[in-house]
């Protein structure tokens, strides 16, 4: 995947080629960039269990093999300046679209199976845990999202038109409008590529945000507390949990990400509420002397000293 990042970087210096309103290696781009993330993630979860299993490796090279070849499939369409995505123009076109699909439910049933056996499995402490349980539950559900795009659109089919083309990323708008810079969502219309996104690298996300509690734990007494870390990751899951459900809604009712109206305000509003209010209910409380005590360990699987037995201090 990193040597298609940089293939798919140096396509976009030398092919002045544009699709579907964007340069045309933009695409292979992004999905090699993103599938290395998602495959580096779920390999580092997969190392947090003591026991490796077959089922587990079996998993992974599913995932593996199903990338390289969803990578493979829009790479040569790139090649070929076709799309990739909703293109069932010709019986090769439909046919590679068809392979995409299939790849793409064995890479989410690869995630099931190893979302199945870390939630079996003790990762480190509660805390580090339950950021890997909840992060990969985000990412099916961002997966599962993505299926929105391939049902065909209200005008595909008003116009009885489904020869060519078969779904689409956009919502109330044609595809290949303007777009922001990076990602390339639609800045006049929905996107379902937004909550696909948000989902997906949850995955990361999650643990992510508890390394930098853990980080912050030096400083701040508090952090030091298991239960405290373990209630701010909960919280943090739930808020990305909320805000998945507010993009996928966003875009389902063709409002752009940055275009909200009242009711979207209203909405990220209360999340913005509820989510201060578990930080504080997360934060209250006196640390306890076990608390107190410096970090030890790897990032991740970090615990507390144990505190010197009582009867050393009695003379």
């Amino acid at each position: 995947m990193a040597a298609l990042a940089v293939v798919s970087a140096v396509g976009l210096i030398v092919d002045d080629r544009v699709l579907v309103g964007a340069p045309i290696w933009f695409k292979p781009l992004k999905f090699s960039v993103s599938f290395a993330a998602y495959g580096l993630t779920l390999a580092w979860m997969l190392s947090r269990r003591t026991a490796p299993s077959r089922v587990g490796q079996w998993s992974a090279h599913t995932v593996v093999v199903a990338g390289l070849i969803e990578m493979a499939v829009i790479t040569g369409q790139t090649v070929r300046g076709r799309r990739s995505h909703f293109n069932i123009e010709t019986p090769l076109d439909r046919g590679l679209f068809l392979v995409m699909g299939i790849t793409i439910a064995a890479l989410w049933a690869g995630t099931f199976v190893i979302a199945l056996l870390l939630f079996r499995a003790r990762l480190g402490d509660r805390a580090t845990t339950w950021a890997i349980r909840l992060g990969l539950l985000l990412a099916l559900a961002g997966l599962l999202l993505g299926g929105l795009m391939v049902l065909p659109t209200p005008a595909q089919q008003a116009a009885g038109d489904l020869a060519t083309t078969i779904g689409a990323h956009s919502v109330g708008v044609p595809d290949g409008g303007p777009s922001m810079p990076l990602t390339g969502w639609n800045t006049t219309g929905g996107d379902l590529r937004i909550p696909h996104f948000f989902g997906m690298h949850a995955l990361q996300a999650l643990p992510l945000f508890l390394y930098g509690i853990e980080a912050l734990a030096g400083r701040f007494t508090r952090l030091r507390d298991a239960r405290v870390r373990l209630r701010l990751v909960l919280v943090a899951a739930g808020c990305s949990a909320a805000l998945l459900a507010l993009v996928t809604w966003q875009a389902l009712r063709g409002q752009a990400l940055f275009r909200p109206d009242t009711a979207t305000l209203a909405a990220l509003g209360a999340i913005a509420v509820g989510t201060a209010a578990g930080t504080f209910a997360a934060l209250r409380g006196r640390p306890t002397p076990d608390d107190e005590s410096p970090l030890t360990g790897a990032p991740g699987g970090a615990t507390t000293q144990s505190p010197t037995p009582a009867k050393e201090f009695t003379a």
